[in-house]
């Protein structure tokens, strides 16, 4: 490593950098950076697939988390290193874009990564690689999307596989099954078509965690639980045939905006002005009962006058809820939120089978059910302990995102590691019409996407070597489907035994992971700046030289 950046003009040395700056060059940064991102893609590596294992991650307050979810590992491990936080992005990206296959996305960037340093050592460019490697990418999106097969909203079982497979090998694979059948009913309800595509806003599947209860408690709620009480001891705990007014308004005597004061001067006066604030918090309150509202949602706060008379007028209320809970209220009742009782009228209220307030784990929480077409429902994730239920809650969110994938992309693959399989026999032809350089990056690329099926292979205590020979002897035969069924330890057909994935899944961990790869590829000089703090040292200075150069 250089300290400073510095030039030579007519044998004087020129400072560029300031010092304490550190700058490495060519060679040196490349094989740094591709060290540090490779680092993090065998960190995760182990708990790809089925049989993969889990990561326990402590932080500095002792707080524990156990999964083998590629992006929550990630984010938990506080990396510092800029090649690796690239790395970081690309679980990230996977993980916003279709919400599942963040493992697979960083182990095969890992990959293409270790083939590139060995291209590197051959004395071939960086650019010459990422050039070979974007051709690769291009090329593996038409292969995908040739070997994809279509699938729709009404086929069920084929969306209930698809959940199963990215709950498996998690800590909720024994409730795989149960789970499934919830996330494919969840996303059934919330799924939307326009111009004959179907869209579904993962959002729209809320999810609340309570520990305390077997997994086989987690329920779905056609409508919203929302983990606030009923504020007020005499309202009623259930009411069916609910009509909810949803308002965005506090249920107070409002406080003047401007600074003023008010002078009493007699008891009676003092009487008036108590008798005054109860008038206005009764007229509240019957402009809520005069909407024939009998459940009121209240996103802000709800005076304890007005709690004793909605109580009185039989109404059930709720206060301070969050924003997002009364937006996907208004979803799934049909109401609509209004930020003033003035206009509050029986047209913007909400409706719901029944509302009822249910203690679990010793929390209230409040239930609204069985609304006509709700277009945001619930799932309440149970599990024995705070850990179980956040895996199974991690668990739940794969799954919702990899079925919403499977809908909007409308074509699935074979899992197992057949789809990478096959697109690397075929790019391994492809990579023959090429006669530059390019070719070898191409089939580096290739070789890379193998990655997969090994790792699978490994992590389930089987000959790696043994099982890519045979699965490539079946690509190589037509055998487009075949992945490692780590069941039987031998080669089968992944859709036919319903390891079902969504296409899109696959086509993002490539896409990201190539890019993120090219990026690091292309990077041949990193300089850290050492910028000075008051009364601070750069790093490498010697003491006594506080403050540097102006």
């Amino acid at each position: 490593m250089v300290q400073a950046m510095v030039g030579n003009l007519g044998g004087q040395p020129i400072l560029i950098l300031p010092e304490g700056s550190m700058r490495t060059t060519g060679k040196d940064a490349q094989k740094q950076n591709i060290t540090a991102a490779r680092a993090v893609a065998e960190a995760v590596r182990s708990t790809l697939g089925p049989k993969g294992m889990d990561k326990m991650l402590v932080d500095s307050i002792g707080d524990i988390v156990i999964t083998n979810d590629g992006v929550t590992i990630l984010e938990e491990m506080e990396i510092e290193h800029p090649a690796a936080k690239m790395m970081v992005e690309v679980a990230k990206t996977q993980n916003e874009e279709v919400g599942d296959g963040t493992t697979t996305a960083v182990i095969i960037a890992g990959e293409l990564l270790k083939k590139a340093e060995e291209l590197l050592e051959q004395e071939i460019h960086p650019t010459v690689i990422t050039k070979g490697f974007k051709i690769a990418k291009d090329e593996s999106m038409k292969i995908l999307d040739e070997i994809g097969k279509p699938v729709s909203l009404e086929d069920t079982e084929t969306l209930k596989k698809i959940a199963v497979t990215s709950m498996y090998g998690k800590s909720a694979e024994k409730a795989s099954t149960h789970l499934a059948q919830l996330v494919v009913d969840a996303i059934k309800m919330v799924a939307e078509k326009k111009d004959g595509k179907t869209i579904v806003d993962t959002d729209n599947v809320k999810r609340e965690k309570k520990h305390g209860g077997s997994s086989d408690e987690t329920e779905l709620v056609r409508g919203i639980v929302i983990d606030k009480e009923i504020v007020h001891p005499a309202m009623p705990r259930t009411i069916n045939d609910a009509k909810i007014a949803l308002v965005d308004v506090a249920l107070e005597v409002k406080e003047t905006e401007t600074d003023a004061e008010i002078r009493i001067t007699s008891p009676e006066q003092m009487q008036a002005f108590i008798d005054q604030e109860q008038k206005m918090l009764r007229g509240m309150v019957d402009k809520v009962v005069a909407s024939g509202a009998n459940v009121l949602v209240c996103q802000k706060g709800i005076d304890d006058l007005a709690q004793h008379y909605l109580a009185k007028k039989g109404v059930m209320a709720c206060r301070r809820a969050k924003k997002s809970d009364m937006e996907a209220l208004a979803k799934a009742t049909g109401g609509r939120i209004v930020t003033s009782l003035e206009d509050l009228s029986s047209e913007d209220l909400g409706y719901a089978k029944t509302v009822e307030e249910r203690k679990i784990a010793g929390e209230s929480m409040t239930f609204v059910r069985d609304c006509k077409d709700p277009k945001s429902v619930t799932i309440l994730v149970r599990g024995s302990t705070e850990h179980v239920v956040d895996e199974y809650d991690r668990s739940i969110e794969d799954a919702v995102g990899a079925v919403a994938s499977a809908l909007e992309n409308g074509k699935i693959v074979a899992g197992a590691g057949s789809p990478e399989a096959e697109v690397s026999s075929r790019l391994k032809k492809f990579a023959q019409k090429f006669p530059g350089r390019e070719q070898l990056a191409i089939k580096a690329f290739a070789d890379a996407l193998e990655v997969v099926p090994r790792s699978l292979a490994e992590n389930a205590g089987l000959d790696p070597i043994d099982m890519l020979v045979e699965l490539r002897a079946k690509h190589e035969n037509g055998g487009v489907m075949y992945g490692v069924d780590l069941v039987a330890g031998k080669i089968n057909d992944a859709f036919a035994a319903g390891v079902i994935e969504p296409l899109k899944v696959k086509l993002q961990a490539i896409t990201s992971a190539s890019e993120a790869a090219e990026m690091i590829l292309r990077i041949d000089d990193v300089i850290t700046a050492g910028k000075l703090s008051r009364g601070g040292m750069p790093p490498g200075m010697p003491p006594g030289m506080e403050g540097g150069e102006e």
